[in-house]
């Protein structure tokens, strides 16, 4: 379990620097990100697929169909609702709405697994809220939420939300299974949604600035396009599937919170800066929740294996 929990852990840091990206490629945007990220992870694993080690042969029809949806919908699908979030509502009230996600996924998980007592779960979670939202309450005070498009905003968060909520049930579900694919050949598939998503945000690319940016700019471009797609795309998501079929969806998904957590580190780097009381002291209430989380189903694996 513990290499599994490494690996969730891995798939965060690199998840992480989606904080960072979209700052770091300018006067490129998010959506140019995305399209060639996507993209890089797709080709990438339909390369791969050139070698018979990564060619997932003998799945049934429908493995595929639904792995190119996670592929596609968890990927362009989620990117997507939660721009228009950030377009309707600002930058404050998505991310505290699908922050939600390393509580809410882990109750509807021990709803399925019953993988812990509920009274263990309450203190871990709860610490991750508190952390959410002292983590964020200076920018919240400042948001304008009379706004009416905040209303619209937020309903497409809660969209995004159910859409992650989606792929990390259905994606746990499949790795959890006694015939669950093998992990490079579902992480392949997994591209090839993505791929296709990468051809659904083709329209939202800047062409112009492909031959008007200064060389510079380009190269930067495509130097983060390229390690997003295999890092934070390919290598992400093998570690993600790897963590997904050796730890219980309820202690995978407060991993999540890592996320947030190396996206704050990553961008205090970027911007040369020392955290603020509240960002720092959020932080640390969310990574004691996980810390506990991990300890607490630590506790549960060890009394399984004495009573057997």
């Amino acid at each position: 379990m513990y290499l599994g929990i490494l690996a969730g852990l891995t798939t965060c840091a690199l998840w992480g620097l989606t904080f960072v990206a979209p700052r770091a490629i300018a006067p490129f945007s998010a959506y140019d990100l995305a399209a060639t990220r996507y993209g890089v992870f797709g080709l990438t694993c339909i390369l791969l697929m050139l070698n018979r080690r990564f060619r997932p042969t003998g799945l049934p029809l429908r493995l595929w169909i639904f792995g190119i949806l996670l592929g596609s919908i968890g990927y362009a699908g989620y990117f997507l609702l939660v721009s228009f979030a950030v377009k309707d509502a600002g930058a404050v009230i998505p991310p505290l709405i699908t922050g939600l996600m390393p509580v809410l996924l882990p109750i509807v998980a021990n709803i399925r697994e019953k993988a812990l007592p509920w009274k263990a779960l309450a203190l871990p979670l709860g610490l991750i809220v508190i952390g959410l939202v002292v983590a964020n309450a200076t920018t919240l005070a400042h948001a304008d939420i009379a706004n009416s498009s905040v209303v619209t905003g937020a309903l497409w968060s809660v969209a995004a939300l159910a859409v992650w909520c989606g792929y990390g049930i259905g994606n746990a579900a499949i790795m959890r299974r006694p015939d669950a694919p093998d992990g490079l050949h579902w992480t392949g598939i997994q591209g090839v949604g993505s791929a296709l998503s990468a051809v659904v945000l083709l329209p939202t690319l800047s062409f112009d600035l492909f031959s008007t940016a200064p060389m510079g700019d380009i190269i930067n471009f495509w130097t983060w396009s390229i390690s997003m797609g295999l890092a934070a795309s390919w290598l992400a998501t093998w570690c993600w599937v790897y963590a997904a079929r050796h730890v219980p969806l309820s202690l995978t998904s407060q991993l999540v919170i890592a996320e947030t957590v190396f996206g704050l580190a990553f961008g205090l780097i970027y911007e040369q800066r020392l955290p603020t009381v509240t960002e720092g002291l959020g932080a640390l209430l969310q990574v004691l929740g996980v810390a506990m989380a991990v300890y607490i189903f630590g506790r549960g694996r060890r009394v399984e294996v004495q009573a057997l």
